[in-house]
């Protein structure tokens, strides 16, 4: 059977230092983590891996270190045509500073996203972050970029309180919610009609199947095929070093049984939603 064409929705570049989670030891877990270029370089040729949105690795509690990695990713853009680079902001009030360092990259060749996760603090419903939100989603809109939000189930991240964001900014920004919503929660609340009612309304809201259980891309294509649309708001993303490539491809093949919505999910999505409509980049295959 042919390699199907793959493009990755996101993946993270990055070492993190050992951090003691959950009270135990400190530990590093991310053991597949690439810190450099060309290592990241080589997954891609190895995986076969034809474009892919590449943002800062994160998951200690100190910003400074995915803000650390904005301009490595911005390097990794414009040394290979394959990638596009996410930047690291923050709708803080402390990490200001930080985050106006990071949009100023926003115009820089290869740039196509801007990532922001509730975990590291904040809160969509926090009148404190309304101001930074706006000033990360106007910088977003000028530049037709896309937002991308972290959803996991409770707290901060869940895809309740995310949904705000898409209610507020999906209309004339593109919101991709990582991880489908965020456990089984998350997949019943979008795959069960939220989702797809935004959809139908105009929003301009995306999602991956990254960490997801097994039965959401598989109803997911089962929704799709019921409702008639759907087929161009989900991607692949092999989460890198967080999760496997290997694994999230053989999962999200094994859920989709239609071939075009294969194709879409895995390429032809990407590639609508970066290299056509925001980079002016051709897609690398045409060079």
């Amino acid at each position: 059977m042919p390699r199907p064409d793959v493009h990755d929705g996101h993946r993270h570049l990055g070492v993190l230092p050992a951090h003691p989670y959950y009270g135990g030891p400190a530990v590093l877990p991310t053991v597949g983590a690439r810190a450099t270029i060309a290592e990241l370089r080589a997954d891609l040729d190895s995986e076969g891996t034809s474009a892919a949105l590449v943002i800062p690795n994160y998951g200690v509690p100190d910003p400074s270190v995915p803000f650390g990695l904005n301009e490595l990713c911005v390097e990794a853009a414009q040394a290979d045509e394959r990638i596009l680079a996410g930047l690291w902001v923050s709708p803080l009030v402390r990490d200001t500073a930080a985050t106006e360092r990071a949009l100023a990259l926003a115009g820089e060749p290869g740039v196509a996203a801007l990532k922001l996760s509730f975990l590291l603090g904040g809160d969509a419903d926090d009148p404190a972050c309304q101001g930074r939100l706006d000033r990360i989603f106007a910088v977003a809109a000028a530049h037709d970029l896309v937002v991308h939000v972290h959803t996991s189930p409770g707290g901060p991240a869940d895809v309740d309180r995310m949904g705000r964001l898409v209610d507020e900014y999906a209309d004339r920004v593109a919101v991709h919610l990582v991880h489908l919503g965020g456990g089984v929660s998350g997949h019943i609340k979008l795959i069960g009609g939220r989702f797809f009612d935004w959809v139908a309304a105009g929003r301009r809201v995306y999602t991956d199947a990254s960490w997801a259980v097994g039965f959401a891309p598989r109803w997911y294509a089962a929704e799709v095929a019921r409702r008639g649309f759907g087929h161009d708001r989900l991607l692949f993303a092999s989460d890198e070093p967080w999760s496997d490539h290997p694994g999230e491809l053989a999962r999200l093949t094994a859920a989709i049984d239609d071939p075009e919505l294969a194709r879409r999910v895995l390429a032809e999505n990407f590639q609508d939603l970066y290299f056509r409509k925001r980079t002016g980049r051709p897609h690398p295959t045409t060079t």
